[in-house]
């Protein structure tokens, strides 16, 4: 199953209407693993979802929907749509989920929170970002690069990627797009100089 155990018992906010929390996930070597929150005017919508405790996620707001970058960060979609009612946004053409999306979207859709849908390709070819186009803007990396507290941006081990090379290629691509804040799937938003960040990564990991 994709969930993992553990359950993060608060929720800290990374720019105003954008909440992370993260745990420690068994299932890839007790790294951290993040979800997401981003206000939309009467709730929440979740962004690939870990568990997080009853009460710090109540006072997110009720939970509008639940929007998934890839097939490996179901996480605790299900049992928030089951408990909570919200719809689940999935990429078309995944490998086959656990259960079956509500809502299926493609590159460039706005999801629901004003999120839009970047193809991101390289860790799989159905993989995806997501870009909030509101300010400060916002965008949501998933399985690309980590930020772990006390380290330098990284990519996701490259051993892990259907296609390295295009990992890479897809990580310069990011440079193009307008955000100010990255967000992580595994790891702490950089809110000073991303994109300064993600060159001095790509020139110290040149061939």
């Amino acid at each position: 199953m994709a969930e993992p155990n553990a359950v993060a018992e608060a929720a800290e906010e990374v720019v105003p209407g954008v909440w992370r929390w993260g745990v420690r996930n068994e299932r890839i070597g007790g790294a951290e693993s993040t979800g997401h929150a981003v206000a939309v005017p009467d709730g929440v919508v979740l962004v690939d979802p870990v568990r997080l405790a009853d009460d710090a996620l109540a006072a997110l707001g009720p939970v509008n929907a639940i929007c998934l970058t890839a097939q490996c960060h179901q996480r605790s979609a299900w049992r928030y749509r089951r408990a909570l009612g919200a719809s689940v946004w999935a990429p078309e053409g995944t490998r086959p989920l656990e259960e079956e999306p509500d809502e299926r979207y493609r590159p460039g859709d706005v999801l629901p929170g004003g999120l839009r849908a970047v193809h991101t390709p390289g860790p799989e070819e159905v993989h995806f970002s997501f870009l909030s186009e509101r300010d400060p803007r916002v965008l949501f990396c998933s399985d690309l690069l980590t930020h772990y507290d006390g380290r330098e941006l990284a990519f996701v081990p490259l051993e892990y990627h259907d296609d390295p090379a295009l990992t890479r290629a897809t990580v310069e691509g990011l440079l193009e797009l307008d955000f100010a804040v990255l967000c992580f799937d595994h790891g702490s938003p950089l809110a000073h100089d991303p994109k300064g960040a993600i060159r001095a990564l790509l020139a110290r990991t040149a061939a």
